[in-house]
């Protein structure tokens, strides 16, 4: 039978997971088992992506987004409240299956933290 919600999300999770080392320098070593759990959180939405979830794509990914929130909770208190505004967009676009507002929160989120898309081979 099909199932209009096991449409794919195209949003790219894996970018994310393999942006999160940029995360544990800026928020430094004591964040390592914070930043694992996001990453490991991301790779269950990966599977329940591959699988057709749509459904636990969202809170899987939800769930890694109210980490970050708490990691920069940490740091700045006012930044996390900014922080978590945007991971509610983010869930919101992803429920629409809006793409771009996902990558555009994502993207926000990410450039909140410290985060910079880099250059294979060194320049920023």
């Amino acid at each position: 039978m099909a199932d209009e919600s096991h449409a794919p999300i195209p949003l790219s999770i894996d970018a994310v997971v393999s942006r999160l080392g940029e995360l544990e320098v800026v928020f430094g070593p004591a964040a390592g088992g914070a930043i694992q759990r996001v990453r490991t959180l991301l790779l269950e939405a990966m599977a329940a992506r591959d699988r057709g979830d749509g459904a636990g794509v969202v809170a899987k990914v939800g769930e890694a987004m109210d980490g970050l929130v708490a990691l920069a909770g940490r740091l700045d208190p006012a930044e996390a409240v900014l922080m978590r505004s945007v991971a509610e967009q983010f869930r919101t676009a992803l429920l629409r299956r809006d793409t771009g507002t996902a990558r555009q929160t994502a993207d926000l989120m990410f450039e909140r933290s410290g985060a910079r898309w880099r250059k294979p081979g060194g320049g920023g």
